[in-house]
């Protein structure tokens, strides 16, 4: 049996960070919260991407049902699969997953995402073959900003907080990340300000994946790569 340590790992989330994907979710919200005749404005959806859907569907319908918040969640899945051909990888992500994955770090998919919608992405991604480890809604009772997945997927990639970085677009992936100890990079692809990313605890903010690819140097991916290198 191997005793050898596993290789630090880099854990993404997908939605606005990897794939195009978080206005397609505010649009398939919007039109759930409509066909339930509960008028919602588009930007206090967008506030909330990236909580888990019973954290969104409460925040934004805080006196509606059981039943109503079930038929929520349950349209936006219906809406939300209706566009899905408009998704798409954001530039660079694949580029930025290779990187990683060839400098000998853990590429692990963090996502809160729904078992139906992270197929989709995936398929979207379509880098299954360099991925390690992957979580989804299934592995955690209440998702970000709570830590919880990110502890699953550090359990996932058998590493410590202090081998690992969080990449993510929303104040509630680095909140969750801080949580749980990991230092956080954000992107600007979903929609959120560079200040309220840094304030959130991301410790850098780049455009999108493509950016971060170009910008390596400077984050602590690379000093994770680095170490790895001089270790081996």
């Amino acid at each position: 049996m191997s005793t050898e340590k596993p290789s630090p790992a880099i854990l993404f989330d997908i939605d606005g960070t990897l794939v195009d994907s978080n206005y397609l979710h505010v649009h398939a919200w919007l039109r759930a919260f409509d066909e339930e005749g509960l008028p919602v404005s588009s930007w206090r959806i967008h506030r909330c991407i990236g909580m888990d859907g019973t954290t969104l569907v409460r925040t934004l319908a805080e006196d509606a049902g059981q039943d109503v918040l079930d038929r929520l969640k349950d349209g936006h899945s219906r809406f939300y699969k209706e566009n899905s051909a408009l998704l798409a990888p954001l530039p660079g992500a694949r580029d930025l997953l290779r990187w990683v994955a060839l400098k000998g770090l853990q590429v692990v998919l963090a996502t809160s995402a729904p078992e139906d919608e992270l197929a989709m992405l995936r398929k979207v991604l379509d880098c299954d073959d360099i991925v390690s480890a992957v979580t989804s809604s299934k592995d955690v009772d209440t998702a970000k900003p709570k830590p919880d997945i990110v502890e699953v997927a550090l359990d996932r990639a058998g590493v410590s907080a202090q081998d690992a970085v969080f990449v993510g677009d929303a104040v509630w992936d680095c909140e969750a990340a801080r949580r749980a100890g990991v230092p956080s990079i954000a992107v600007l692809s979903g929609g959120v300000s560079r200040g309220e990313l840094l304030e959130a605890g991301a410790s850098d903010v780049f455009e999108d994946p493509g950016d971060l690819l170009a910008k390596l140097g400077v984050t602590q991916i690379d000093e994770l790569a680095a170490r790895l290198s001089a270790s081996r």
